[in-house]
């Protein structure tokens, strides 16, 4: 059986799928790439290289989680050192898309790995050619840089504009409290410091609605300053089983 593909027509040779110069798929509906209800500024400039590309910044913004701004295989992750990019993650949606999160401090993902919304694949920094911490974005098609679209909407091309991500909005998990024994804390904020606001007793189970990093705690699950906000206040992920070392891809940042 041989088919032919005219447009957006596709048709079959034998059981293969011939996909024709000219026909595209429908580009994945992307996100900011920072968690949920964050706000950043992007900047976009005629002489960036390349030009499609968008800069990141906010407030203090070094160490700040980047997250997946679609579902994707993860398949780059290098370091070119004092140039360029730096430390950069490059994850293939499929279809011919691409994303780049460049200048990174760090990688939370490796090759092979599948993300999606929210997934945390590394944090910002100022590695490569980069002058101050911020995070350099692009989304590609066939190799190419493209003009950014967050939910379909066109950013701002050229000039500076507030971004507020819907990234995993709405996503929680559940965990299980596990301290040998005793009662564990709930406090206020993401610390030690803050005042304990109720207890949940070992064995409980508990929604997460949402992560963020705190004061670093040695507990059941090894050390981490990473807190858990369960509803009534804040605990710390070391006494809570997830099934993640690390922050829960799809739970939304605080």
């Amino acid at each position: 059986m041989r088919t032919l593909r005219i447009g957006i027509i596709a048709v079959l040779v034998g059981a293969a799928v011939v996909v024709a110069p000219g026909s595209a798929l429908a580009a994945p509906n992307f996100k900011v790439p920072f968690p949920c209800g964050q706000t950043w500024s992007g900047q976009t400039r005629t002489n960036h290289s390349p030009a499609n590309a968008i800069d990141f910044n906010r407030t203090d913004d070094l160490g700040d989680p980047v997250v997946a701004s679609a579902p994707g295989t993860v398949d780059v992750v290098t370091n070119l050192g004092n140039t360029s990019y730096g430390k950069y993650v490059r994850i293939n949606h499929g279809g011919g898309y691409t994303t780049y999160y460049a200048h990174l401090n760090g990688f939370n993902v490796s090759v092979g790995a599948s993300v999606g919304y929210g997934s945390v694949i590394g944090w910002v920094g100022t590695t490569g050619g980069s002058t101050g911490p911020h995070l350099h974005y692009e989304q590609r098609s066939g190799g190419s840089a493209i003009q950014a679209r967050f939910n379909g909407a066109l950013a701002l091309y050229w000039g500076t504009k507030n971004y507020t991500s819907d990234n995993a909005c709405g996503g929680s998990a559940t965990a299980t409290v596990n301290t040998a024994g005793a009662n564990l804390n709930v406090r206020s904020g993401p610390g030690t410091g803050y005042a304990v606001v109720g207890s949940v007793a070992d064995g409980a189970r508990v929604t997460i609605r949402c992560q963020t990093t705190g004061t670093t705690v040695t507990g059941t699950y090894g050390t981490s300053n990473i807190w858990d906000n369960i509803g009534s206040g804040y605990i710390s992920d070391t006494y809570a089983l997830t099934g993640y070392d690390g922050f829960i891809p799809g739970v939304p940042r605080c």
